[in-house]
């Protein structure tokens, strides 16, 4: 999506955007690295090394500002090792943003502090967003022809990295999932189907590894539906017998990415017979992230730990 309609929607969704700061880091005692090592695939020529920064968005949700990060060109996993018992599952979470910015706490270390309380080691993905999101029709307002291919580049990356280090983080490899939201919950989607072949060309022994997810859990998530599909999944997803048990929840009124995303994406599970749990609310809007409000929606992360024990991901 072009900056200038994700700047639309972060306003109008939640303010102005505040003072500018540096790129973002960890906070300490958490596993940072490189995602690539050297210059990552396809990365724009010409474009700035060090040009990342992170702006507070002052409107709250649930009472709290948030952090956007913006201009992203050295992708990183952070790895955020499990409190307590160590469940040996393992999520990597993509935090949206309309694939412009990434809501990097709202969307990202919130919910790796829910996972490691819950035993699951969490994967931070910091990753390309600029020029890389869907093409946007000015004539019926949608998105058309998804595309995020250096997003794609890096969460391919991303699955096959966490798998090769498996043993040194403590993580079942068949246990190792994704979680996103809105942007980040088509980049869910687009993982989840394209693990048959890879958007890059190998770079190391990492790449010999598998990509495939082994679950998925959706949010609010965009890019898969338009007005002119005519109630069908956009033809860039292609949905097997192979794709991961899937998780889907959104709000009936969610006003940025309609929930028909969601449901058209469950239609085509269903039809594959792919294992999946959909939940659909009456309220909750958007961009809620972990935060608490007093929509029941947003005790979500209950189900989610429900499911996940329901499919032998972590103990009943």
């Amino acid at each position: 999506m072009k900056r200038w309609i994700c700047s639309i929607c972060i306003v109008f969704a939640f303010g102005q955007l505040d003072a500018q700061l540096s790129g973002w880091q960890p906070a300490p005692g958490h596993t940072q690295v490189a995602l690539w090592p050297g210059t990552a695939p396809d990365s724009p020529r010409g474009a700035a090394a060090d040009a990342e920064s992170t702006q507070v968005v002052p409107s709250p949700v649930a009472g709290k500002p948030w952090l956007a990060v913006y201009d992203v060109s050295r992708p990183t996993l952070t790895v955020y090792a499990p409190q307590g018992d160590n469940t040996g599952a393992a999520v990597i979470v993509f935090p949206g943003g309309g694939y412009n910015i990434l809501a990097i706490d709202l969307e990202g270390t919130e919910v790796c502090d829910w996972l490691t309380s819950k035993g699951i080691t969490c994967v931070l993905l910091k990753y390309r967003v600029p020029r890389s999101g869907p093409q946007w029709d000015r004539k019926c307002r949608c998105d058309v022809n998804p595309r995020a291919p250096l997003a794609l580049e890096d969460a391919q990356r991303g699955l096959s990295l966490v798998r090769f280090h498996a043993a040194e983080w403590h993580i079942d490899p068949h246990k190792i999932g994704v979680l996103g939201f809105s942007a980040g919950g088509h980049l869910s989607v687009a993982v989840s189907n394209a693990f048959d072949k890879r958007s890059y060309t190998a770079v190391d022994a990492a790449d010999s590894v598998s990509h495939r997810p082994d679950f998925a859990v959706v949010l609010y998530p965009g890019h898969l539906w338009s007005p002119r599909a005519k109630g069908e999944i956009n033809p860039d997803i292609h949905v097997t017998a192979r794709t991961p048990p899937t998780f889907l929840l959104q709000a009936q009124d969610d006003r940025v990415d309609y929930v028909m995303n969601t449901i058209v994406y469950w239609h085509a599970l269903q039809h594959a017979d792919v294992p999946v749990e959909l939940h659909v609310f009456p309220h909750g809007g958007h961009a809620f992230g972990l935060r608490r409000t007093a929509f029941p929606i947003t005790r979500w992360p209950q189900l989610v730990e429900t499911w996940l024990a329901s499919i032998g991901m972590i103990p009943q």
